[in-house]
């Protein structure tokens, strides 16, 4: 049986065939050895800091995580699987929105208040239902030329309105928040402000991932997804955006093949706290952002995709 998306904490958007059912009892996903992370920095030092941390925060981690990490300010670029391509749960949220602004300035439009209240709940609630709404509106030709137009080459839409089911993969992620963060000619200056607002008000027991352990000195803007299925287990993702008192950088991580949402969790804030440290160190002065650790849907009997 197909199963669409409904409600803020929603069912699963499966699309699971019998054949994957099968093959999930049959056979478990194998286990490679990890790559390195790869890191470059314009920072003395800076770059193999991060390196030797992110992969400390790593170890004895199990499942299979990807990173992209990008400061502007020290012009910092970390990577870790960076082309594996992920089921994007709630992640492609931000891309629908993006989507549905640059299809109002080609058009020369403000979005409507019920487009406006439908992109609000999307990002904030992670609102599946307005995600949907948005999806089918854009239809496939307007995403994919949303894609084409931001240079999101990897970015494959999941099919017969399986949004849930796009593939991404962190450099992708990466030059999306690339696009959100800096002025460009695919979206305006007045659209990557309302992305940033809108990512800046996700309700706080969705503010876990990528903010955890972020210095209180700078903004947090996030988007998270979470989504089980029977092959891979859990995957958990987090966007985050931070920018102030003279810092400017991204972090996408990805995650599946966990045990457990919580798992998940734990591991892109491992990796965020390693991030943050040497970003931006703390002095007695600086205070860390503490986000709530995991939204309460992680604990519903049906499991939820966020």
């Amino acid at each position: 049986m197909l199963y669409r998306i409904s409600g803020r904490g929603g069912l699963l958007a499966a699309g699971l065939g019998a054949a994957l059912l099968i093959s999930a009892v049959t056979a478990a996903p194998a286990t490679a050895a990890p790559p390195a992370v790869s890191c470059t920095s314009g920072k003395s030092g800076l770059a193999d800091k991060l390196k030797t941390d992110i992969t400390a925060a790593l170890k004895n981690r199990t499942g299979t995580v990807a990173v992209g990490l990008y400061d502007r300010g020290t012009n910092t670029t970390c990577t870790l699987r960076a082309t594996t391509a992920f089921d994007s749960a709630s992640t492609v949220k931000v891309t629908v929105l993006a989507a549905l602004l640059w299809d109002a300035k080609k058009s020369g439009r403000y979005l409507t208040d019920t487009e406006s209240d439908l992109a609000t709940a999307m990002i904030t609630q992670s609102d599946n239902d307005a995600t949907s709404a948005l999806w089918k509106q854009l239809g496939d030709a307007r995403i994919q030329g949303f894609l084409t137009a931001a240079g999101l080459t990897k970015t494959v839409p999941g099919a017969d309105g399986y949004w849930g089911l796009t593939q991404e993969n962190v450099t992708d992620e990466q030059k999306l928040l690339r696009l959100v963060t800096a002025k460009n000619s695919v979206l305006s200056d007045n659209s990557r402000a309302y992305i940033l607002q809108l990512m800046g008000q996700v309700i706080p027991e969705q503010r876990w991932g990528t903010p955890a352990g972020a210095p209180a000195s700078v903004a947090v803007h996030v988007k998270n997804g979470w989504l089980e299925r029977a092959t891979h287990g859990w995957r958990v993702h987090s966007l985050g955006t931070f920018n102030g008192a003279g810092h400017d950088y991204m972090l996408s991580v990805f995650t599946q093949d966990d045990s457990t949402m919580d798992y998940g969790v734990d591991t892109i804030q491992a990796v965020a706290r390693a991030v943050h440290k040497d970003l931006v160190p703390a002095t007695k002065s600086t205070a860390r952002y503490l986000p709530t650790s995991r939204p309460e849907e992680a604990f519903v009997a049906t499991p939820p995709q966020g």
